[in-house]
């Protein structure tokens, strides 16, 4: 059975060019510049987007990905191991606590999950410095582009590519919810493709488990609102795996429509766009709101009629489009779960619960407490590093 489970992917895969081809605006290739050894490991040094990277000689850098405020990636090739992947450099990764919180959540999160449609760290690479090292080197599996690269692609996108796609996602996200997860920022560009269609989900750095409260919920969640549930745009309380829910299902349209359903330019506009496309909320389903304030103002925006989908998407066929019709549900109570969707007559030829696994264990953000500071992150990110190279970083 192929990676990601189901019956393969489409034969008329996508044809992205693979990432060794620098993406527009970046270099094309990686300068190495020089070697140091450092505790009987020689490393090599090489420029990758005017960022000086530092990393054990196995790693053969070969071609930018992509810079950000995330940092800067690079591919490289393992020479021991003959494979390639993604090495993201973090600069100045503890700075400031709440990025540092991020990047060591990530890593928890990501070593604790195991899947075939969620992303593998690979590595954390052992710093020159251990005392008092200020870059992080996380090492990835390397994938050939993301899904917001394919939408906005010339290239045709069949109903098997968005049914295979969609079952993956789901797949990946019944193994997240079960290990008592919200990932909390789906989107297209957060799920990694490879040529052949296999489908991981990544960037967990603003996860958090399903019994966060709610201050710590909210900290740091400033995501794309294209994705984002109503209960959140309304600041809800006790939130659920819907809000999962209600990314792919705007995900699930955007492939669909080539296009973001829901674009607000902020918070007013996107209520504003859902109502429009999915029709004003009864009072029956307003009954989730605890706050009568974000109550009054639902109430004042101008009524409008649920947007009959199949004048959206024509040439889409009905089971498609209505479990999309279940996703995209005002009230997340009334909203389909990931395991109803998985089970829905348009994934009938994809779905198999034998083959759909769960997380053995729940995970717990115990380490995510306030009093976490830069250098606390540090060591429990070094122990990360020890426990990866069995002892040997320390």
């Amino acid at each position: 059975m192929a990676e990601g489970g189901g019956q393969g992917p489409p034969k008329d895969a996508p044809k992205e060019k693979e990432k060794e081809e620098a993406p527009n605006g970046l270099q094309e290739h990686v300068e190495v510049t020089g070697k140091v050894d450092s505790y009987n490991r020689e490393y090599n040094q090489f420029l990758v987007c005017g960022s000086l990277f530092e990393c054990p000689a196995k790693y053969l850098p070969i071609k930018p990905i992509g810079k950000g405020a995330y940092g800067v990636v690079c591919s490289a090739k393992n020479l021991d191991t003959q494979e390639k992947v993604a090495i993201k450099k973090i600069a100045n990764a503890f700075e400031n606590v709440i990025d540092a919180k991020r990047t060591l959540r990530e890593i928890k999160l990501l070593r604790h999950l195991h899947h075939e449609n969620i992303v593998q760290i690979k590595d954390i690479i052992p710093p020159m410095q251990r005392d008092c090292f200020k870059d992080l080197y996380v090492v990835y599996e390397l994938m050939d582009t993301d899904l917001h690269q394919i939408i906005r692609s010339p290239q045709p996108l069949s109903n098997d590519h968005s049914q295979y796609f969609l079952y993956q996602l789901l797949r990946g996200l019944k193994y997240i919810h079960s290990a008592n997860i919200l990932h909390r920022d789906l989107k297209p560009s957060n799920l990694l493709v490879n040529a052949n269609c296999d489908l991981k989900i990544c960037d967990f750095g603003l996860a958090r488990t399903s019994t966060s409260n709610e201050k710590e919920f909210m900290t740091e969640y400033v995501v794309t609102r294209w994705y984002r549930a109503p209960e959140l745009l309304l600041s809800c309380s006790g939130y659920t795996t819907a809000i999962d829910v209600w990314s792919v299902g705007c995900i699930f349209a955007e492939l669909l429509g080539r296009k973001p359903l829901f674009p607000g330019k902020d918070y007013v506009h996107q209520l504003s766009l859902i109502t429009k496309i999915i029709g004003s909320p009864t009072e029956e389903e307003l009954g989730f709101i605890t706050s009568e304030k974000a109550k009054r103002y639902i109430r004042s925006l101008p009524r409008s009629e649920r947007v009959d989908f199949a004048q959206l998407w024509p040439n889409v066929n009905k089971p498609a489009l209505d479990l999309i019709d279940k996703m995209l549900v005002f009230d997340p109570t009334k909203r389909i779960t990931v395991e109803q969707a998985l089970e829905h007559p348009y994934l009938a030829s994809l779905h198999d619960v034998a083959d759909e696994p769960v997380c053995p264990n729940p995970f717990t953000f115990d380490f995510d407490a306030e009093h976490l500071t830069p250098d606390v992150v540090r060591d429990v990110i070094l122990q990360d590093m020890t426990e990866l190279h069995d002892g040997s970083v320390l």
